[in-house]
């Protein structure tokens, strides 16, 4: 019987060993020695020497998490209620590249202190996207996040969010704080460089969460966010606290330099000179560089071929200048994407066109399959493009853009890298004769996913981009074909409202808005006209001038008006899909089309209109304008007379070629208006991502 009850009691205490629990306070200075013993750290954050916890690094899309190993009692079993608790820490964000970092870091309350499955980026390695928003997650967080993301709903790239078994967060203001003495609030960057103390107060009684910010070591006396809550349905009774923070494409450095946690009570506020020191910005190194390479330079000049080899690997070298620093995406070396393409050869080639060839890659590192935009030297749209192409696509996010990886140069080499987009791009389904015949279902998915992204770029981004080449070439299609737009190396800039400036006439013939050769002014309304011509495609399965075509069908606008007179109007529709289509989904498609190719501009719809009238929140109108009327004469359904590029292009030449339809242009390709060439189809199938 005493064996018994020796065995029993041994069990009950090995039981309240192994779950060991919080007794009630700490605080940390630092994390170096005993203190670095009673954390759990994982993914890539680290404790450094000087004792300051590192949860992120200069890496691209990586997370980490550091918790109090053990678990602490938020709430008593029987009465269910959460217990008051209260938290300080020090922190600061140092990003990868001066204001553009990524992508912030969150005090967390879990069930789990290992997060597995969690995603980077703006899921800040906190959640993924299967369970965001799931009330079984038992999550608590307040994220510090310095990217405004769109899908969660984000008021800045610089605010203080809380956050309840979701991202969205259920109240969030931006960063500021209250300096002592003072009732007047001041802004604060979160990734100023320099230490920020923060304070998590959570009043049981009142079901109050408080949170403040402060520059000092002494706690204000009024907290920047105030918000009822009662957390006791989302935590449970025995809970991890630590933090967790992740980088996007761009990246910023996480730390944590002190800590101090108290259940029941006030958290002891920190002092700031007794923690760890922030790191200062990188060093420039370009002295020691330079000394380098030239004591390198004579030790080597004693034999003429270590010399000359000397010679040619500077010349090969990377050269980073100034305005190369102030670009946000990732920096590839050239050597990365010299192996990712196997040396560019031949059988990665997958397209090309006017702004040079693109290859399919796999990046060493990861095995991530990309694909990857050589610029030809030739080109004329050259480095100019190439800057903004990189400042503009870096800072874009939505699911129906093709995402912008990152980017290289070397010498006369500019590069881009995007995701893979697997399927290629919309137009090798619809013309000729496609390996696989997109069913009507795909192709209005696709139609309603190309709106989205343009929308997106016309209003929903802090500035107007105008795309100024929507075609069906430039739409890719993901693993699930989805649409998504592709090639911004034309995009121009914008702020709301702004007038518009003039620029030369860029884009493709059959998809040029007739007002451009009269204004050379891109707007937003000469996409509408762009993206009226995709309409009609994708519903007809044909181009939108059609060379091989009967006179009466050469331009796809005037046939399919006149088919709409006739009221033959379905008569148009791809014969492929062998009667295999909504009806009424597809007239509205067709009479959206003739509505966005309206030569005058203010009678097209505005993008947002677009979506409305595809989503179904918005009949059509009963009467249709015939869109050849442009300044009460007719004009041609490409968009434009013929002597309207007389007086735009003047090198005659090119007109003429142009004009011999059986010679310069047999309707197997796109004639690039910029790029004065046409980009004909090969065997591979059009270029995958421009």
């Amino acid at each position: 019987m005493a064996k018994e009850i020796r065995l029993t009691l041994f069990l009950v205490l090995f039981v309240l060993l192994s779950r060991t629990v919080f007794s009630g306070e700490f605080v940390y200075n630092g994390f170096s020695g005993v203190e670095a013993s009673y954390l759990s750290v994982n993914g890539v954050a680290e404790i450094e020497k000087n004792g300051a916890l590192r949860l992120t690094n200069e890496t691209s899309r990586v997370a980490g998490h550091a918790f109090y190993k053990s678990a602490i009692r938020f709430k008593n079993s029987q009465s269910g209620k959460v217990s008051s608790f209260s938290t300080a820490f020090a922190f600061g964000i140092v990003p990868e590249y001066t204001k553009l970092g990524g992508h912030g870091f969150a005090f967390t309350i879990s069930r789990t202190k290992e997060m597995k499955g969690a995603f980077p980026s703006q899921y800040l390695g906190l959640l993924n996207s299967s369970d965001v928003g799931n009330f079984s997650n038992h999550l608590f967080a307040v994220e510090f996040d310095t990217v405004q993301d769109f899908e969660f709903g984000d008021i800045s790239d610089n605010h203080v969010g809380i956050d309840i078994n979701d991202l969205e967060s259920s109240a969030s203001v931006n960063a500021s704080y209250f300096s002592e003495g003072n009732s007047t609030k001041k802004n604060l960057v979160l990734q100023c460089g320099k230490t920020i103390q923060a304070w998590i107060d959570y009043d049981s009684i009142r079901n109050v969460l408080n949170v403040t910010l402060s520059l000092s070591s002494t706690k204000p006396t009024s907290s920047i966010l105030s918000f009822p809550v009662d957390l006791s349905p989302v935590l449970e009774e025995f809970m991890y606290v630590g933090f967790s923070a992740s980088t996007g494409l761009l990246a910023s450095s996480h730390y944590i330099f002190g800590w101090s946690f108290k259940m029941n009570g006030k958290a002891q506020s920190l002092d700031l000179d007794s923690l760890p020191s922030l790191p200062g910005p990188k060093k420039d190194q370009t002295t020691l560089i330079v000394a380098t390479s030239l004591s390198a330079v004579i030790f080597l000049a004693c034999g003429l071929i270590l010399a000359l080899y000397v010679i040619w690997k500077i010349k090969n070298i990377d050269v980073i200048e100034p305005w190369e620093l102030e670009i946000g995406p990732h920096r590839f070396s050239y050597k990365e994407l010299k192996k990712a393409t196997r040396g560019f050869r031949d059988k990665e080639l997958i397209g090309f066109g006017g702004f040079g060839r693109v290859y399919k890659g796999t990046l060493p590192k990861t095995n991530a399959h990309v694909a990857v935009k050589r610029i030809n030297h030739e080109a004329k749209q050259g480095l100019q493009e190439f800057v903004s192409e990189i400042a503009t696509i870096g800072r874009l996010r939505h699911r129906n853009l093709v995402q912008l990886i990152g980017w290289c140069r070397r010498r006369g080499d500019l590069l881009l890298v995007y995701d893979f987009m697997p399927n290629g791009s919309l137009d090798k389904y619809i013309y000729d004769e496609p390996r696989v015949i997109l069913t009507w279902d795909q192709r209005f998915k696709i139609i309603k996913g190309a709106a989205s992204g343009l929308l997106y770029l016309h209003e929903e981004w802090e500035q107007t981009v105008i795309h100024r080449d929507i075609k069906a070439g430039n739409v890719l299609l993901d693993s699930e074909m989805n649409g998504r737009l592709g090639d911004f190396g034309l995009a121009k800039l914008y702020e709301h409202g702004a007038n518009p400036s003039t620029t030369r006439v860029v884009g493709t013939l059959g998809y040029l808005a007739p007002e451009l050769t009269k204004t050379g002014k891109p707007t937003t309304n000469s996409d509408v006209f762009a993206f009226g011509a995709l309409l009609l495609e994708v519903v007809c399965g044909r181009r939108p001038i059609e060379a091989k075509a009967l006179p009466e069908e050469l331009i796809i606008v005037d046939w399919v008006w006149d088919k709409w007179k006739e009221g033959a109007i379905l008569e148009v529709v791809d014969p492929r899909l062998n009667g295999e289509y909504d009806e009424m989904e597809a007239l509205m498609v067709l009479k959206l089309g003739l509505m966005c190719s309206n030569n005058t501009p203010s009678k097209r719809p505005s993008m947002r209109l677009v979506v409305r009238y595809l989503e179904g929140e918005v009949a059509l109108p009963e009467m249709l304008a015939a869109p050849d009327e442009y300044d009460g004469k007719k004009a041609s359904a490409s968009g434009m007379e013929f002597e309207d590029f007389m007086h735009s292009y003047p090198s005659s030449s090119y007109f003429e070629k142009v004009s011999t339809w059986s010679s310069a242009y047999d309707g197997e390709g796109d004639i690039d208006i910029e790029a004065n060439s046409v980009t004909p189809l090969t065997d591979s199938g059009r270029e995958e991502n421009r």
